[in-house]
C-alpha cells in the first residue's frame, strides 16, 4: 500500500504535464498553433489538440541603414517565421517577463548586450543599437511562438572595417567586482570536460537585497570563443541566497567566455568569466 500513494501521485504528475504541454493545432493550417481551444483565425476550422514537435522557426533580421557604421545607431528588425509556409508569426508566450531576449556580442568577447526588443502589431520586433568596434557580431535571438517550441536562433552582423585579431582568452575563474556585489565562481571538475555535466557554482556577496532579475535568479550567456556556439541558460538550484548553481554542457573543446546576472536591491550586476574546456581523455 506505501508504494501506491507515490505511483499514483507520479501518475497524476505526469499527466498534468502532458495536459500543460499541449497545443491546439489547425488541420488545415497547421501553422496556426494555440495554447488554448478554439477556432482558426484563418480558416474557421476548430483547433486540434496536439502535442507540438521541435521545429525550428525562422528568424530574419533587417538593419536600418543597410550600411552599418562603427557607433551609429542602426535599428534592428526581428521577424519570426513558421517553417511550414514562412509566415510571419505573431504570437509569442512570455518567458521570463519577456516576449523575446536578445544578446549581442563581439567577436573579440568585449561587447555584451543582454535586452529585449519591443514587438510591433504586425508581431515584428525592433531594437536600436550601435556597435562601438569593427568585425563581426553575432546576435542571438531566444523566443517561444505560441503553439510550438521555446527557440534559439544566432544571426551575424558585420561591421565594416578592420576587425580584431583572434581571440582565445586564458582560464579566467577570478572574483570579479560587479556594480553592487562580488561575484566568485568555481565548477565541478575543475577542468570541465567537452559534451559532460559542468556545475558551475556561483557566490555573491554581499548576498541581501538579491532580487529576480526577469524571473530568474539569475541569467547566463556562454559564448565559444569562435561564437560559433551560443547558450543562454538560467540557474539549476537557486533559492534567494548567495550560492546559485548551474548545469551546462558545453559542446566542444573551445574556451567558453561566460556573462553571468544578477540583480540586487534594483541593480542589475554583470560578471564575465573564461573557461577552458578540454577533450575527454
Amino acid at each position: 500500500m506505501r508504494t501506491a500513494v507515490p505511483a499514483l501521485l507520479l501518475l497524476f504528475v505526469l499527466g498534468f504535464m502532458r495536459a500543460q504541454d499541449k497545443v491546439y493545432i489547425c488541420p488545415m493550417d497547421p501553422d496556426v498553433r494555440s495554447s488554448q481551444p478554439g477556432k482558426c483565425r484563418r480558416c474557421g476550422m476548430t483547433l486540434r489538440a496536439g502535442i507540438p514537435d521541435p521545429e525550428e522557426f525562422h528568424l530574419d533580421l533587417a538593419l536600418t541603414p543597410r550600411a552599418v557604421q562603427v557607433n551609429q545607431i542602426v535599428k534592428l528588425d526581428f521577424t519570426v517565421r513558421d517553417p511550414w509556409k514562412n509566415r510571419p508569426v505573431r504570437d509569442f508566450r512570455i518567458v521570463h517577463e519577456k516576449l523575446f531576449h536578445m544578446f549581442v556580442v563581439s567577436q573579440d568577447l568585449q561587447f555584451f548586450v543582454h535586452d529585449h526588443p519591443v514587438i510591433q502589431p504586425a508581431g515584428d520586433f525592433t531594437f536600436s543599437l550601435a556597435f562601438p568596434r569593427p568585425g563581426m557580431y553575432r546576435v542571438l535571438g531566444d523566443f517561444y511562438p505560441d503553439g510550438a517550441t521555446p527557440q534559439l536562433i544566432a544571426k551575424t552582423v558585420i561591421v565594416p572595417g578592420t576587425a580584431p585579431p583572434p581571440t582565445v582568452p586564458p582560464r579566467d575563474y577570478s572574483t570579479k567586482q560587479a556594480e553592487n556585489m562580488q561575484v566568485e565562481m568555481t565548477t565541478d571538475p575543475p577542468q570541465p570536460i567537452a559534451a559532460e555535466k559542468t556545475l558551475m557554482y556561483f557566490r555573491v556577496t554581499p548576498a541581501d537585497g538579491l532580487e529576480k532579475y526577469i524571473g530568474a535568479w539569475a541569467h547566463m550567456l556562454a559564448a565559444s570563443d569562435d561564437l560559433i556556439d551560443l547558450i543562454h541558460t538560467h540557474p539549476f538550484i537557486a533559492d534567494g541566497g548567495p550560492q546559485i548553481e548551474f548545469t551546462m554542457e558545453f559542446p566542444r573543446a573551445r574556451t567558453y567566455r561566460v556573462w553571468v546576472q544578477f540583480q540586487r536591491k534594483g541593480v542589475v550586476n554583470t560578471a564575465r568569466f573564461d573557461v577552458p574546456v578540454k577533450e575527454l581523455e
